[in-house]
């Protein structure tokens, strides 16, 4: 039953609040192992589910679903040695709310019912807001408020896209059920006024959740103040969610002959996205909110290469799988930095490739990683976006897209040159741990492998997605 890649989270999840804290360990490892492998046959097997009106194993659905576990197995690996080492308060609620907070990710990668997505997008944020919130001090408070305060507000115009949705198939005259994979073969006779209108809402809705500009102002404060862990499930799986939404609904149009319309207005927001993301990367002097920054940079790629569509749309997919890996080693080498100097300042951290050599090994090969350097996947996703831009005729894109690759490496290499090398006053409060740097190579590994060698159920699988756009 494909229910099961969700459900089971859920109850596991459960389970891990009233469970003594070494039970509630091991459930995250082992819900890790059990979900990838849950992933794995949603994926590339024949599992239907129960309730075929609300859930499905859509291609681009079974592409985040993969990803999402397979992050959530390493994070959890990480987060064993991790929970050794820092004094968690309340982590039988931590426990409990990562592995919710996984059930609603699922639960958001099966959905093809319009409803069922938003309510799951909005568990997302329920389950993962205590992760936020820990340590209760004032820049966690206050980055739970902004987190919950601004998504809540994005989902609620989502909700009104949806409405606007309904309405394009009433005056259409269209009866069928309120699913993606319905609408999808009925786009052309719906309502274009109230199609498109329903379109705005849920681009700017599931954008600010996505974390693309103007809305992204939750997004530094959040990943900022989380534990590394959660930053790294936040940035690697939870904006890939939102980013689902976006997706299934644009090809919606695409299927209604407005692929143009709506491409053109993810190509706006991503590029706008980039442009502030690399503005305020220059200035950052918190490492956390700088890679906080990246990821919305990231996510205004994916919206630009699915803008495009064709060759850029399957760098768009790629995209999407390289960024959550490397995302993810850069989180977690941010919490061993943490852990080795005790701040988060840029400025108090320095001399890393003396004072924690695999930390630094890791952070650089991260950094090259999502600058776009090979051996790296986003080396081969950004130069498939490029040559879609180029194929399309949209050369002002092209330009655009260029440009603001350089601006956004030159902030980011500012930062990593002053940390890696620069500083060597600095000094250490901890030595780093072989159990918190094998996670860390294990994604940059994954990321380097699929960019050599990509297997074909999973060539299968992105290219069974990008077939919609």
């Amino acid at each position: 039953m494909l229910e099961l890649v969700f459900v089971i989270p859920f109850l596991i999840g459960i389970v891990a609040f009233f469970s003594p804290v070494m039970m509630g360990r091991i459930l995250l490892v082992a819900t890790g192992i059990i979900e990838f492998a849950l992933a794995c046959m949603a994926a590339w097997t024949t599992r239907l589910p129960a309730a075929t009106f609300y859930f499905t194993a859509a291609p681009e659905g079974c592409l985040v679903l993969l990803v999402t576990t397979f992050l959530f197995l390493i994070i959890g690996l990480y987060t064993l040695f991790y929970l050794v080492e820092t004094d968690m308060p309340r982590e039988h609620v931590f426990n409990g709310c990562l592995l919710l907070f996984l059930g609603a990710m699922a639960m958001v990668a099966v959905s093809d019912h319009l409803v069922v997505l938003w309510v799951a997008i909005e568990a997302t944020t329920l389950t993962s807001a205590p992760l936020i919130l820990l340590y209760h001090s004032k820049g966690s408070l206050e980055a739970t408020w902004k987190y919950v305060l601004i998504c809540s507000v994005g989902i609620a115009l989502a909700l009104l896209g949806t409405f606007f949705i309904t309405l394009a198939m009433e005056h259409g005259s269209i009866n069928v059920p309120l699913t993606f994979s319905s609408l999808q073969e009925v786009a052309g006779g719906m309502d274009a006024l109230w199609l498109k209108a329903g379109f705005i809402f849920i681009m700017v809705g599931y954008g600010t959740k996505m974390g693309l500009a103007p809305m992204h102002t939750w997004l530094p404060d959040a990943h900022g103040e989380s534990p590394s862990p959660v930053s790294a499930l936040l940035s690697g799986a939870l904006l890939n969610c939102a980013f689902l939404g976006i997706f299934k609904s644009y090809a919606i149009l695409h299927a209604a002959g407005m692929a143009q319309w709506a491409g053109n207005m993810l190509v706006g927001f991503g590029l706008f996205s980039m442009l502030i993301a690399g503005v305020f990367m220059m200035i950052q002097k918190d490492y956390k909110r700088l890679f906080a920054y990246s990821s919305i940079e990231n996510m205004g790629i994916i919206a630009v290469g699915t803008g495009l569509g064709g060759l850029a749309g399957l760098g768009a997919m790629v995209h999407l799988v390289h960024h959550s890996l490397l995302k993810a080693a850069l989180f977690l080498s941010t919490g061993n930095i943490l852990f080795g100097y005790g701040t988060k300042e840029i400025g108090k951290v320095g001399g890393m490739a003396g004072l924690l050599p695999m930390t630094f090994i890791g952070f650089t090969c991260g950094f090259a990683g999502i600058s776009g350097f090979p051996p790296f996947g986003l080396f081969v996703s950004e130069l498939l976006i490029l040559f879609g831009a180029f194929k399309n005729h949209s050369f002002f894109t092209a330009a655009a897209f260029i440009l603001l690759l350089i601006l956004i490496f030159a902030g980011i290499s500012k930062h990593f040159i002053r940390m890696a090398f620069a500083g060597r006053d600095a000094k250490l409060i901890r030595e780093e741990r072989l159990g918190r740097i094998f996670p860390v190579f294990i994604l940059l590994a994954a990321s380097i492998l699929l960019s050599l060698w990509l297997p074909e159920p999973l060539r299968r699988t992105i290219l069974d997605a990008i077939s919609r756009i």
